[in-house]
C-alpha cells in the first residue's frame, strides 16, 4: 500500500496501483461516451468505485507520489469530476483539507511504528 510505504516498497506498491487504475481506464465501458459507468445517471457502479473520486487526491497529497494523472487516465478522470458534481455525492464528501491533515499524521505515526 502506497500510504504505509517508502522507498523501494512504495514504488512497488505505486506500480500495482497504476496497473490497477490502467485495467480499469480500459474495461470502463461508456466512460468516455457518457459520463458515468452505465450511462447519462449514476449508478451502483459509480458509488463502488466513488473512493477513487475523493480518497486518491488525498493519498497523492498525503504520500507525495502521483499516481491518478489526467493525461494517464482521461476516461476516468472524467468520471471523477462528473461524479463529485453530483448534488448528492457533492454535499457528502469530506473536507479535503482536513483529511490530508488527518491522513498526513496518521501516516507519520504509522511509518514511525513499523
Amino acid at each position: 500500500m502506497v500510504f504505509r510505504t517508502t522507498g523501494e516498497e512504495q514504488e512497488k506498491f505505486k506500480k500495482e496501483s497504476l496497473e490497477m487504475l490502467k485495467t480499469i481506464e480500459e474495461h470502463a465501458g461508456t466512460l468516455g461516451k457518457k459520463k458515468f459507468f452505465g450511462g447519462d445517471n449514476i449508478g451502483i457502479v459509480d458509488i463502488a468505485f466513488g473512493g477513487i473520486a475523493h480518497w486518491f487526491g488525498v493519498i497523492e497529497d498525503v504520500v507525495g507520489v502521483k499516481l491518478f494523472e489526467a493525461q494517464v487516465f482521461p476516461r476516468l478522470h472524467a468520471w471523477t469530476e462528473n461524479f463529485k458534481q453530483v448534488p448528492e455525492i457533492k454535499e457528502s464528501l469530506p473536507d479535503r483539507d482536513k483529511l490530508v491533515v488527518f491522513y498526513k499524521q496518521m501516516r507519520e505515526n504509522l511509518l514511525a511504528s513499523s
